[in-house]
Protein backbone atom coordinates (compact mmCIF):
# COMPACT_ATOMS: atom_id res chain seq x y z
CA UNK A 1 0.00 0.00 0.00
CA UNK A 2 1.87 3.32 -0.85
CA UNK A 3 2.39 6.30 1.71
CA UNK A 4 2.62 9.78 0.97
CA UNK A 5 5.57 11.10 3.61
CA UNK A 6 5.33 15.12 3.98
CA UNK A 7 7.86 17.25 5.91
CA UNK A 8 8.02 21.11 6.11
CA UNK A 9 11.57 21.66 5.37
CA UNK A 10 11.57 24.79 7.76
CA UNK A 11 10.23 22.52 10.50
CA UNK A 12 13.08 20.45 11.04
CA UNK A 13 15.65 21.00 13.57
CA UNK A 14 18.03 17.98 12.49
CA UNK A 15 17.52 15.60 15.59
CA UNK A 16 17.80 12.68 13.56
CA UNK A 17 15.01 10.82 15.73
CA UNK A 18 13.14 9.91 12.74
CA UNK A 19 16.08 8.54 11.29
CA UNK A 20 16.95 6.63 14.68
CA UNK A 21 13.25 5.03 15.21
CA UNK A 22 12.56 4.08 11.55
CA UNK A 23 12.15 0.28 11.14
CA UNK A 24 12.75 0.54 7.17
CA UNK A 25 15.49 2.91 6.49
CA UNK A 26 12.99 5.76 4.71
CA UNK A 27 14.66 8.15 6.47
CA UNK A 28 18.30 9.48 6.10
CA UNK A 29 20.50 12.25 7.33
CA UNK A 30 20.97 14.98 4.09
CA UNK A 31 23.09 17.48 5.55
CA UNK A 32 21.76 18.69 8.83
CA UNK A 33 17.99 17.79 7.65
CA UNK A 34 16.01 14.33 7.63
CA UNK A 35 14.72 13.62 4.58
CA UNK A 36 12.64 10.73 3.38
CA UNK A 37 14.80 8.83 0.73
CA UNK A 38 13.26 5.81 0.64
CA UNK A 39 9.94 6.56 0.69
CA UNK A 40 9.26 3.76 -1.33
CA UNK A 41 9.85 1.14 1.82
CA UNK A 42 7.20 3.26 4.41
CA UNK A 43 4.78 0.59 5.66
CA UNK A 44 2.65 3.34 7.93
CA UNK A 45 3.70 2.35 11.41
CA UNK A 46 4.02 6.51 11.66
CA UNK A 47 6.83 5.58 14.50
CA UNK A 48 8.57 9.00 12.80
CA UNK A 49 5.39 10.97 13.01
CA UNK A 50 5.31 9.87 16.90
CA UNK A 51 9.40 10.44 17.33
CA UNK A 52 9.43 14.01 15.64
CA UNK A 53 9.53 16.29 19.09
CA UNK A 54 8.15 19.42 15.92
CA UNK A 55 5.13 17.63 15.19
CA UNK A 56 6.52 17.75 11.27
CA UNK A 57 6.14 14.57 9.94
CA UNK A 58 2.97 13.44 8.29
CA UNK A 59 2.49 10.07 7.02
CA UNK A 60 -1.00 9.79 4.58
CA UNK A 61 -2.20 6.89 2.88
CA UNK A 62 -2.79 7.36 -1.07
Amino acid sequence: MPWKITRPDDCCDGCGECVEICPNGVWEMVGDKSQPVNADECVGCESCVEACPNDCIKVEEV
